[in-house]
Order: C-alpha cells, then sequence, then structure tokens
C-alpha cells in the first residue's frame, strides 16, 4: 500500500464518483437493462445486443455497416466483429455496395427474419414490463438519454 498522500485521489472523491457520476450510473443502468433482455431472448437463442443488431436491419433497403454502426452508437471494427457470429449462423448476409464496393451492405436473411418474428414478442413484454417499473415520464427518459448520446458524443471544447 502506497503512503503518498493524493491531494485529488481521497476517499471523499471516490465517494463522489461513486453518487453523481454520470458514466458510471448509466452502465449499471444499461448492464441491468441488458441482463433482463439476455435472460428474456435465451429462448430464441439471442442477446439483447444481437437482437439490437438484427432489429436495426430490418428496414426497406439494406443499411451500410456504417450507417448501423452509427445507430448503434458502436465503432466498425466491434460491429464487424458482432456481426461474424449472427452472419454464420445464417441470420445475415454481408455484400459489397452495388454503388461503391468500399461499403458493406447488411441483409437479414429468411432465417433472419423468422428469428425477429419469434423475438419481437418477447422484446415487446419484457419492455412492458421494464416501463411498468418506472417511475415517472418514460418519454422524457428515454429524451434524456438520446440527448445524453449526443452531448457525449460531441467533441469537448479545446482548453488553452
Amino acid at each position: 500500500m502506497s503512503n503518498a498522500v493524493s491531494k485529488h485521489a481521497t476517499f471523499g472523491m471516490t465517494l463522489r464518483v461513486r453518487d453523481s457520476c454520470l458514466c458510471l450510473h448509466t452502465q449499471r443502468a444499461a448492464r441491468a437493462v441488458a441482463r433482463r433482455f439476455d435472460e428474456a431472448l435465451r429462448p430464441a437463442g439471442l442477446r439483447s445486443g444481437q437482437f439490437s443488431i438484427l432489429i436495426s436491419l430490418n428496414r426497406p433497403e439494406p443499411p451500410t455497416v456504417g450507417s448501423v454502426a452509427d445507430l448503434l452508437a458502436m465503432d466498425r471494427t466491434t460491429l464487424t466483429a458482432n456481426l461474424k457470429p449472427l452472419e454464420r449462423r445464417g441470420l445475415l448476409t454481408v455484400t459489397p455496395d452495388t454503388k461503391d464496393r468500399r461499403a458493406r451492405r447488411l441483409s437479414l436473411t429468411d432465417d433472419g427474419l423468422a428469428l425477429l418474428e419469434q423475438a419481437i414478442p418477447i422484446w415487446i413484454a419484457t419492455h412492458e414490463e421494464i416501463e411498468r417499473g418506472l417511475d415517472g415520464d418514460v418519454d422524457a427518459l428515454r429524451g434524456e438519454l438520446n440527448a445524453l448520446t449526443t452531448v457525449a458524443d460531441s467533441e469537448p471544447e479545446k482548453r488553452s
């Protein structure tokens, strides 16, 4: 154990972070909600993140990897790693864009759509249960969470 004296890393600061840190509280809430959906979606053979990926592909036109990464607030490398098991299971296909060969388009397969058909009622029921357990205006909470993504993703002001 270090005998160094710290002017910032005090136990009081630890308590301040524990009690007020938006990052910590958001991570804890996200993990708890994800665990709840993971358990609910287990009979469909999906985890919550996989469901989010598949539902994001359910569009009239196949989206690009970049647009899905943006929607899910993931970097492309992480998204690509998460696509591979779904592709191996035959739930989606990755094909080059016909207009820009550097871009890749993502499409649900018939099996992927069938799995979504099975998973969506599970998602609906779980989502409704979670919303019923919340106090206050759920739409306002959603708005605040969306605002957090915008604020957190914006570039901090340059310090001189």
